[in-house]
């Protein structure tokens, strides 16, 4: 057989020495194939610091319960604290063979200390050791998410205070609605991911349950102390049942469930950003910072991070719709599909606070310009509901009777091609005698928003005191 001979190279099937980390059980290794797709070193090493402070903490309680020698506990903390300086300083080989990061780290324990390594793995599982391990991980992104969102709500509560008084549209259906103010606008966003921080809040209270003493799906015949290693870890308390702690994902589903959300409120403000920068509104600028030009037209200037943020919600909605159809026909309790859980969290959080740091920014970036938006108020009859108001408040008409006959005024006006500010008196009055000189107070568009007191309205004055009742609920 020469060496050309396509007999003599090694294949898929060919043996392997047995897997030592699954033990004797298996008299082959994997094929290669088996070991590309089994593998998930390339991803669930950012696990890594979870991964070593959960086995911390679970080798002190052996130790504690007399499980272990308390020099053999000494001997794994002071090697995991090692292997996490490899680790952050680029140092660590990671290697696929050694599928996770838990035998990376338990393998890498070994060479380091010898046989102390191996009763690391006294009384726990990959099932529980993975579950604990991530619940880490997420709780830690739930906190940093919150912190993003924070300072997006401290960029727009800022640029509120600045514009409380600033009139501009509203809009229903796009179509010019009522007068608002651009500070009130914008804390319409504040409040949105205000609800977005307490869903992320109300996801990490119920995630804060400890998995580690789950083992395999049974729980453990050795005399563990659940509650000493979910203290240690910050969980609040040991899950109840360990079929449950090995195989809930749910925790993950509702962090990609509240990210889709705030998301979907990213791309909104995104959306409006968009909108807002095109020379159909002139609402506001975007500097050189937060946009880009174009390759043949030199005159554009385009809000590409706008557009980007709205892009990449499809890309968290999509993980979050991923996941529940990995999960929705597992049966308890463990199954490898779980180990695709991973991937759309981690690429979710990296979406998301890249998504979030750039909407601050560009909140603290962009310039309003008050007089489009103002000329952009002449048009539409935007205070045809402070006439329809004052018909009611003034002459005791019911609402509707108001409504029809201001929609009859609303078209005279339009057949004048004037505003209702300056439709002349004598039209109204064809339309309703009993209307008054006094009328005209109330159709202006400054007098409009003025007049919107009540507790969420768009008045100036109510928009500071939102303003500075937001920093006192968010910041």
């Amino acid at each position: 057989m020469t060496a050309d001979d396509p007999k003599s190279k090694p294949s898929d099937s060919a043996p392997k020495a047995a897997n030592q980390l699954w033990g004797g059980r298996f008299a082959r290794g994997p094929a290669a194939i088996m070991e590309r797709i089994n593998a998930s070193i390339g991803f669930d090493k950012r696990l890594y610091a979870q991964d070593i402070e959960g086995s911390k903490a679970h080798a002190a309680m052996l130790a504690e319960q007399g499980i272990i020698g308390r020099e053999d506990a000494a001997a794994i903390r002071a090697g995991l604290d090692r292997v996490r300086e490899e680790i952050e300083a680029g140092a660590f080989s990671f290697k696929t063979e050694l599928e996770d990061i838990h035998m990376n780290v338990e393998a890498r324990l070994a060479e380091l200390i010898g046989e102390p390594a191996g009763r690391l793995h006294t009384a726990r599982s990959r099932n529980d050791q993975v579950a604990t391990d991530f619940r880490l991980w997420v709780r830690d992104a739930m906190d940093r998410m919150d912190q993003g969102l924070r300072d997006l709500q401290a960029a727009l509560i800022e640029k509120a205070e600045a514009h409380a008084a600033t009139v501009m549209p509203g809009f229903t259906h796009l179509q010019t609605a009522q007068p608002v103010t651009f500070g009130h606008h914008l804390l319409a966003y504040v409040e949105m991911f205000g609800r977005d921080r307490g869903r992320f809040r109300d996801a990490r209270a119920r995630l804060n349950e400890s998995p580690l003493g789950s083992a395999a799906l049974a729980g453990t015949s050795f005399p563990i102390d659940r509650h000493a290693t979910a203290r240690a870890l910050g969980f609040d308390r040991p899950m109840a049942n360990s079929l449950d702690g090995v195989s809930d994902r749910d925790f993950a589903l509702e962090y990609l469930a509240a990210a889709s959300i705030a998301a979907v409120h990213l791309s909104r403000l995104a959306e409006e950003i968009v909108v807002w920068c095109s020379h159909g509104f002139r609402f506001v600028r975007l500097s050189d910072a937060f946009t880009t030009g174009s390759s043949i037209m030199p005159q554009k200037k385009n809000p590409d991070a706008a557009e980007l943020v709205r892009a990449k919600t499809g890309r968290v909605i999509g993980a979050l719709n991923g996941l529940l159809v990995t999960m929705k026909g597992l049966p308890l309790a463990y199954s490898k599909d779980m180990q695709e859980d991973k991937e759309p969290v981690f690429e979710t959080d990296d979406t998301l606070a890249l998504c979030v740091a750039a909407m601050a920014g560009m909140v603290r970036d962009m310039e309003p310009q008050p007089d489009s938006m103002r000329t952009a108020t002449e048009r539409g009859f935007i205070t045809a509901t402070d006439l329809a108001d004052w018909l009611v408040r003034v002459l005791g008409m019911p609402f509707r009777q108001a409504h029809h006959i201001t929609g009859r005024i609303v078209k005279a006006a339009e057949e004048r091609g004037v505003g209702l500010d300056r439709l002349d008196l004598a039209a109204m009055q064809a339309v309703e005698p009993r209307i008054t000189e006094a009328v005209y107070d109330v159709l202006s568009v400054d007098a409009s928003v003025a007049s919107r007191t009540s507790h969420g309205g768009t008045a100036p004055e109510a928009v500071r005191k939102a303003a500075g009742a937001a920093r006192e609920r968010f910041l």
